[in-house]
């Protein structure tokens, strides 16, 4: 049987991110993960400014091996389509010159990704990597827990649960259920050359009015590869009998503005649905002995669906806060508070107010408002592309004055 202070099971983005930050800690740990990388996961493969941040804090040279390989593509900002095909360019950043290695955002698939991760973790000593091993059953200890694997028993005083949305442990030990209203579902494909992006290549979000409150996306990627793929909240796909598949097959082939841009493109692989616990409803993380990182504490955006950025920031809090356990030797349920309290401060209020903007979103009306008041105006464009990295502007948005006075700029102009 193997001994340690910390388990970390799951290696996605969450637990590579929790150990690669005890490592530096100078705390060894055990990761283990079911999967032998390298390894595909469905994903909308957004890499937001939240990892490189982490990343760059974390050591510079690793941020500086990510940009160097030839895996992903520099992202500059969003375009937005409004139900009535109004189009809303928002830079993520105003008057920037574009550069590859300092870009607020980057699109990589997550085989390319994790496997980097992995290969960071490789190169850690204090780490012992698991892989193609599973946790099959978890017993709770007066000191920890004893985790069985495939590969034999570990027992451990602090377990991290980082193995995504369909965590056994997440749903029946932590009693974090499926809440259709606070779950979204999603179906993605690659392509290999769609045309007609804008010249700097902006991720693209359609609000189409038949998807309403969820949307259609397209993510370019290295060598002329997309990743392609719509989202919606999984109560109201239920509600509407809606066959996702069906439903981004059809958009593909038929959309009058769409179809065309793939007219000459080719699908590379098969459609693959997923699912995503949005972090828009409050809940508890941890306990006696245990924290959940990530997916398995159902902190994805509610908005953007973007999941690795909310998994690293809690893989970075969780092995923080395992340090303060270690030190003080308490992992006891009310200690552990301390970290639900730092998620819900760093994260909570931003899925808050992601939440109120995809519920907004179920309004087609006023979708085709709100574009209609952004486009054309710099001093707009310029207060969203400032929004970007300054949640205070965010939380502006679901203030009904906000918009009045925007408007009335948008009248004087």
């Amino acid at each position: 049987m193997l001994e340690t202070e910390i388990c970390i099971v799951g290696a996605g983005p969450g637990g590579a991110a929790t150990a690669l930050r005890l490592s530096y800690l100078g705390i060894p740990c055990i990761l283990l993960d079911k999967a032998v990388f390298p390894r595909d996961k469905i994903c909308g493969d957004a890499v937001s400014s939240k990892v490189t941040t982490l990343l760059n804090r974390l050591d510079p040279a690793i941020l500086q091996r990510f940009l160097e390989l030839p895996v992903q593509t520099d992202i500059w900002g969003i375009r937005f389509f409004a139900p009535n095909r109004q189009i809303v360019d928002i830079p993520f950043k105003a008057d920037y010159t574009r550069n590859a290695k300092e870009a607020p955002g980057y699109v990589a698939k997550r085989v390319d990704f994790d496997h980097f991760l992995i290969s960071e973790v490789r190169n850690r000593p204090n780490i012992t990597f698991l892989e193609g091993t599973a946790a099959t059953a978890y017993t709770a200890l007066e000191k920890g827990y004893h985790i069985e694997t495939d590969a034999g028993p570990i027992q451990a005083s602090l377990l991290i649960v980082a193995d995504g949305a369909h965590s056994a442990f997440s749903r029946k030990v932590a009693g974090l259920e499926k809440d259709p209203a606070h779950h979204a579902a999603a179906v993605r494909a690659y392509y290999r050359n769609v045309t007609g992006f804008n010249k700097e290549e902006f991720i693209e979000m359609h609000f189409l009015k038949s998807l309403c409150p969820g949307y259609f996306w397209i993510f370019p990627l290295p060598n002329g590869w997309v990743n392609v793929g719509i989202g919606m909240r999984t109560d109201v796909v239920k509600k509407k009998g809606f066959q996702l598949t069906k439903i981004l097959e059809e958009i593909i082939r038929s959309d009058p503005d769409i179809s065309p841009r793939f007219s000459g493109a080719e699908r590379m692989g098969a459609f693959q649905g997923y699912g995503l616990p949005l972090g828009s409803k409050v809940r508890p993380i941890s306990g006696d002995h245990f924290m959940l990182v990530g997916d398995a504490a159902h902190l994805v955006d509610p908005l953007t669906g973007e999941g690795i950025g909310n998994a690293f920031y809690s893989g970075f809090i969780a092995a923080e806060h395992a340090a303060e356990c270690l030190k003080k030797r308490d992992f006891s349920a009310s200690f552990m508070k301390a970290y639900d309290q730092r998620v819900q401060r760093v994260l909570g209020s931003e899925m808050q107010l992601s939440y109120r903007m995809q519920k907004a979103g179920a309004y087609p009306g006023l979708l085709n408002i709100l574009a209609s008041i952004i486009s054309g105006n710099r001093k707009i464009l310029d207060f969203f592309s400032n929004m970007y990295t300054d949640f205070q502007l965010r939380e502006q948005l679901v203030r009904p004055w906000f918009w009045v006075r925007m408007l009335l700029q948008k009248r004087v102009k």
